[in-house]
């Protein structure tokens, strides 16, 4: 990839990137920050997502032949492995790999099930690895990069939440190992968000809201456009010395 500016005086990007969960909230923030950029986006999304194909269809009208939507369940390898080959297959080459795409919800202790453990696990850890995996001889190819969406509590406990947050430590942990096993030619980083965008079934109310607000150093959210500017930064050769590591976007939140 190439370092020059975009039309918005940013780092303009050039190749193509694969987007795990990009149809909506972060995920699309991510899309549609690569994509400005300049690269081609390959929009993943795990079944009859609509938001996904609309995305598409806008950036395409902004630059033809510069976005795909396309469905693979990432709880089955096959579909993982044919995901990686029709990305590729797209526009002949893969430069970056966002993974993106995460569930999550609470799993009290005493009421974990199993489907709760292998779903959490499998989007949050499985999906990344064998993605990532499927994807390599591609990102070596085109000497790109992957970054993997972990969280501030990767490394903070997190009540009710046990397998997330064993999934996401363990996204931490093959980051940093396979920044060795594919470099030199592929850089591999995460980024750790931390309070980004409230949920969207307005669970949290506004007395709430203002309490959580005063419990982070910075005194908001981070928006989603925090993190779309760190993986940006992260795919680009600006950080061509940075892999296995971990960049937090927490507004200090993790410092407490």
């Amino acid at each position: 990839m190439e370092l020059r500016e975009d039309q918005e005086g940013g780092m303009a990007l050039s190749g193509t990137a694969l987007v795990t969960g990009g149809g909506r909230r972060v995920g699309a923030a991510i899309v549609r920050t690569l994509h400005g950029a300049g690269m081609n986006v390959v929009i993943h999304h795990r079944a009859a997502d609509d938001d996904a194909r609309v995305l598409a269809a806008e950036l395409n009208l902004l630059r033809p032949d510069s976005a795909v939507s396309l469905g693979a369940d990432l709880l089955v390898v096959e579909q993982i492995e044919r995901l990686a080959e029709r990305a590729e297959a797209q526009w002949g080459r893969l430069d970056v790999l966002v993974n993106n795409a995460s569930t999550y919800y609470e799993t009290p202790l005493g009421g974990i099930t199993e489907r709760a453990f292998d779903d959490l696990v499998g989007t949050n850890l499985k999906a990344p690895l064998f993605l990532s995996q499927a994807c390599a001889a591609a990102l070596r190819l085109a000497q790109g990069a992957i970054v993997n969406i972990s969280d501030l509590y990767a490394r903070k406990p997190l009540f009710a939440r046990a397998p997330y947050c064993a999934a996401k430590a363990g996204l931490e942990a093959i980051t940093r190992v396979l920044a060795l096993e594919l470099a030199p030619e592929v850089r591999v980083n995460a980024v750790a968000p931390s309070s980004i965008l409230w949920p969207i079934d307005d669970s949290v109310d506004e007395a709430a809201q203002r309490a959580h607000l005063a419990r982070i150093p910075a005194g908001r959210l981070g928006g989603a456009a925090s993190i779309a500017e760190a993986v940006r930064y992260l795919v680009s050769p600006a950080a061509a010395f940075i892999t296995g590591t971990t960049l937090a976007v927490d507004g200090g939140e993790g410092l407490l």
